[in-house]
Formats: structure tokens, sequence, C-alpha cells
């Protein structure tokens, strides 16, 4: 793995940041291409993803840090050290969608035709962080014979990461390829959660960085089964004649 891409001077790039950075500008860059082609501002893209990275990755380091409290009440100089990884997906995703809410809403926009805009490339940078993860070697699996060696944990495991970036972007394309023609309103953001939220519940199986809590599930995966059900039900009531109608 590779913590530390390069090192400029004495300033080191490391992988996960770098990666996090360049998920978060490709998936803007294409949403911001496809706004100019639907007839939405380039503006009003950047404004949303600027409020939504910001409050996402906040949301994201807050929901991971009180998931570890024992180690950051001991070592309260790493939360602010990102560099080092820690974001949990779905802290981001909740506050990063409450801020654009918000936003939304002040400005009078569709909130759910905007989500639905936004999922697929929710799900490109998520698949694009991902390989930041493998770099680092945090959010990682299994020890397994047929895995890859992890100098960070100096043991062979299942490249967790790897199959959890290949499987947001088959996520990715379905949704993409879902918007080329129309659909009932929320119909694209709710079919993003139902697929997420069966890939995290399986990946789970495999990672061994989160602890099981009940009936041998850990808490990503009571989120995910939640998640599960709401979006299913959603799908459930658009798919009906008179929604699609």
């Amino acid at each position: 793995m590779q913590p530390i891409i390069c090192d400029i001077g004495p300033i080191h790039i490391f992988s996960y940041g770098l990666l996090l950075v360049l998920a978060l500008f490709t998936a803007t860059f294409l949403a911001e291409k496809e706004a100019a082609r639907v007839g939405i501002s380039t503006d009003l893209i950047w404004n949303i993803a600027f409020i939504s990275i910001v409050s996402g990755i906040i949301g994201a380091r807050i929901f991971y840090v009180l998931e570890n409290i024992q180690f950051y009440s001991k070592h309260t100089l790493e939360i602010i050290l990102l560099q080092h990884g820690g974001l949990s997906w779905f802290g981001g995703l909740g506050l990063g969608l409450f801020s654009a809410f918000y936003y939304m809403k002040k400005k009078s926009l569709p909130v759910v035709k905007m989500l639905d805009f936004w999922a697929p490339y929710l799900a490109l940078a998520h698949a694009i962080g991902r390989i930041g993860c493998l770099l680092n070697g945090c959010c990682y699996g299994r020890p397994s014979p047929y895995g890859i060696y992890f100098p960070v944990h100096d043991k062979v495991l299942i490249p967790i990461q790897m199959y959890s970036s290949l499987a947001l972007l088959s996520i990715f394309i379905i949704l993409r390829l879902l918007q080329k023609k129309p659909r009932p309103t929320g119909f694209i953001i709710y079919t993003y959660l139902f697929l997420y939220s069966i890939e995290r519940f399986i990946i789970e199986f495999f990672r061994a960085d989160n602890k099981q809590i009940i009936y041998g599930l850990t808490l990503f995966q009571i989120i995910a089964a939640a998640i599960f059900l709401f979006s299913a039900a959603k799908l459930f009531f658009l798919s009906r004649p008179k929604v699609l109608k």
C-alpha cells in the first residue's frame, strides 16, 4: 500500500487526502457538464457541491470519531488528522444531504429532483474515495490467504476497498443509464440508496474494522438495513401505475 504518494520538500502528499480531493472534484466536474446539457446553472452545481462536501466531511469525521470515541478520547490530536483516514460514509451522507436540502429549500429549488440529479455522482465520488482507502490501508478486510499484503497491518487481507469501489462504480453506471429516460421524481435517489444499502450490508461481512454489536451485525449493517427498507418502500410506491402516469 502507499499511504504517502510523494513528498514535496517537507510536505507529505497523502494518498487518502489526494484521492478524496480527486473524487470530489471529478464528480462535481462531471455533474457540471451534465448540468449544462440539461439546463441547470453550473454556478448552482458548484454551490451545492461546496456546501455538501464541507458539511459531508465534517459529518463523516464526527460520526467516525464518535464510533471510535475510546481511541480519540486518548488521542485528541488525531481528530483533525484526516490524512490518516477515518471518515464514515453514513455520517457524511447524512450531514451532506441535510445541508444540501437546507440550501435548496432556501433557494426554492426542487429538492428531490436535484437529489435525483446528484445521486450517480455521489456513487462515483465514493468509488474513487475507496481507492484512497485501499492505498491508505483503512476500511480493511478480513485476513485471507487469497488477499493482498497490507504493510500497515503486516497481514494478508481481503482488498475489500477495491471490491467496494467496483460495486460503487457499477451503481454509478446503473444510475446514469436510468437517467437516460424519464423517471418518477425520487426514483434515482431512492435507487441509489437501495443499491448502496445492499452493497454496504454485504461488504460489512468481509470487513474487519467494524465491531459486531447485535446478532452478528455491525452498526453499519443495521443502518444499511433501515435504509434498504425505507428506499424499497419508496420505490414500490413510485412504481405503482398511478405514480407513473
